[in-house]
């Protein structure tokens, strides 16, 4: 049974869909703020989450953020009246799966979830090491290998590939990725900087008849090189 977080301050709003989820299959839990939800999601693990935007101790951009951050394989999806096309992209910039704006269909928004969940469950194994047969990815060991050739891989590079593979298929913005490259020191890398980063790292990674990242002009980048993600290969 999916355990699904309910991220709501309205309580009668919070006790409906609780009451829907459980009554189709899942266990719903409520969460009204934003510290209650991060003090559930350290006591065990979740499937999914439902954020609301406008919360009584924070903002739930800003907790989605947080969440993609601290557990990148949680699926968050946005339910929330909030339904400008900036809260909107800033919903997807923070890292969320969808976006739903009140009011909502039930069944519509059931059926959103049943699709989190299920591209969520492609990425179950833990993602150590990915391989397709010529490109190997060892992210525990920090060791990276094209064909014959061991590659230099620098540490920002190494998160940008860990955060490219476990998302893939799946556009990553630009902004989520900047939110990776803080460096150990709290140094923030900026905008050019991940473009360099980028490039260098396709140069080392891709060549004519190999090619893992595509550029979607205005947004950010896709693995393409499919789900290969597995331990001890």
């Amino acid at each position: 049974m999916e355990k699904i977080m309910v991220v709501e301050d309205d309580l009668a709003l919070s006790a409906g869909l609780c009451f829907e989820l459980d009554s189709n299959g899942y266990l719903a839990v409520p969460a009204y703020t934003c510290r209650k939800a991060l003090q559930l999601l350290d006591g065990a693990p979740f499937g999914l989450a439902l954020l609301d935007v406008n919360l009584p101790d924070g903002n739930g951009f800003a907790l989605c953020r947080e969440i993609k951050q601290r557990w990148p394989e949680l699926p968050v999806i946005f339910l929330t009246a909030n339904d400008l096309e900036a809260d909107v992209l800033s919903g997807f910039d923070m890292g969320a799966e969808d976006y739903v704006t009140k009011p909502f269909n039930m069944q519509i928004l059931l059926r959103r979830i049943e699709v989190a969940l299920r591209r969520g469950g492609t990425k179950a194994l833990p993602a150590d090491r990915w391989t397709d047969g010529y490109l190997v990815l060892d992210f525990a060991a920090l060791t990276a290998q094209r064909g014959e050739e061991k590659l230099t891989i620098t540490p920002n590079e190494y998160k940008l590939l860990k955060a490219l593979t476990e998302h893939a298929g799946k556009i990553l913005t630009r902004q989520v990725l900047l939110d990776r490259l803080w460096d150990s020191d709290g140094n923030f890398i900026d905008d050019h900087t991940l473009t360099v980063t980028m490039n260098r790292l396709r140069a080392k990674i891709e060549d004519a008849d190999h090619t893992y990242i595509k550029t979607v002009r205005g947004m950010g980048y896709i693995w393409t090189g499919g789900k290969a993600c597995a331990t001890g290969i």
